[in-house]
Formats: C-alpha cells, structure tokens, sequence
C-alpha cells in the first residue's frame, strides 16, 4: 500500500484532518528502507525519532548485562515504534529495534511531531490516543505475563497475531513470551 495512504488511514481512526492539514503533516515524515537484519535503532545511541511502519516487521528488544534477549515488540504495518524513554527524555537508548524482514518506515522526528502537534490540534489528538492505547496495551501484557501460564500467553499472542507464527521466528517468539525455545517447541506440540 501507498505509505501515505496507509498512513491517512491509520490516522483517520481517531483523528479528522483536512487534505491540506493532512499533507502539511504528512511533509514531516521520511521515508526509509532497511533491508532483514538491519538494525534501526541500537542501544546507547542517542535517538530523534519514532517510526511508523509501513511494510516488513520488526522487533523492539532489550538484551541484558548476561546477553539475553528480550522482546518488546513486534511491530508490523501500521505500528509505531522507538524507545520513547530516550525519544522523550533526550537521554541515549537503552533497546535497539532490528529488522525481521525488509521493512519500508516512515520516520517522525520528535521536534517535527511537537511541531505538528502545536499547529494541528487533530494531530495532538492523535498522537494522545495513539500512546494512551499502547500503554493500555502494555500495562494488559504485563498483567498477562503475571497472571497467566506460558501456554494462554502463546495462545493468546497467536490469536492476536496469527501472521506472526510464520513471519518471525520461533526463538524470537520464544523471547517475547520470556521462555527457551525448548519450552516454545514444547507448546507447539501439545
């Protein structure tokens, strides 16, 4: 799909711009392309922007001091992702996000959303929705991974993202729910 198009869309779910409003905001954005395994993101660096996804995957993840990994986020179309502690407080990254397959992004500095956001109240508007939803998300994932067994957490991310199962890979998956890939395989077969 068009990214501008894609991204009218996105938008328009919650927020009413006009065609000219829509296009002064969609002039903030630059397109990028990263090819599977490219990294966007990566700890330490000091960071300016969120993306917005236009086709591919990739994951938001955290690699600890004994060097495991752990995923955030898998971010398909019309997802959003940076690390917005380093995004909002100036302060360098503490996740990378890497690319799972070939991924087409559009890129929103901060000062160019601020910008927007200052001159279009549609755009504040948005921008609020948008990080009140995922942190809603965030705060059901973190009560689901107190709550819940590793097989309905699997279960559930599967039913929330069946085209995930066959676009990422298993010990990747594995690292998102918090188990060994032993543990992963195990599920699939019972």
């Amino acid at each position: 799909m068009d990214p501008k198009q894609l991204l009218k869309e996105h938008i328009a779910k919650t927020a009413k711009l006009s065609e000219n409003e829509f296009d002064d905001f969609f002039e903030c954005f630059t397109a990028k392309s990263y090819k599977k395994g490219a990294y966007i993101i990566t700890a330490g660096e000091r960071i300016d922007c969120e993306y917005f996804v236009v086709s591919g995957c990739i994951k938001t993840f955290y690699v600890n001091d004994n060097q495991k990994m752990f995923v955030l986020q898998f971010a398909m179309p019309s997802c959003w992702a940076s690390d917005y502690s380093a995004l909002y407080s100036g302060t360098r990254a503490t996740i990378s996000i890497g690319c799972i397959t070939d991924t087409e992004l559009l890129c929103l500095s901060n000062n160019a959303r601020e910008s927007a956001c200052r001159k279009f109240h549609q755009v504040e508007h948005f921008f609020r929705t948008r990080m009140t939803g995922e942190y809603v998300a965030s705060q059901k994932r973190l009560l689901s991974t107190m709550n819940n067994d590793v097989k309905y957490r699997y279960e559930e991310l599967i039913t929330l993202f069946p085209e995930l199962y066959n676009m990422v890979p298993k010990r990747l998956i594995a690292a998102y729910l918090g188990v060994s890939r032993e543990t992963l395989y195990r599920l699939n077969n019972t």
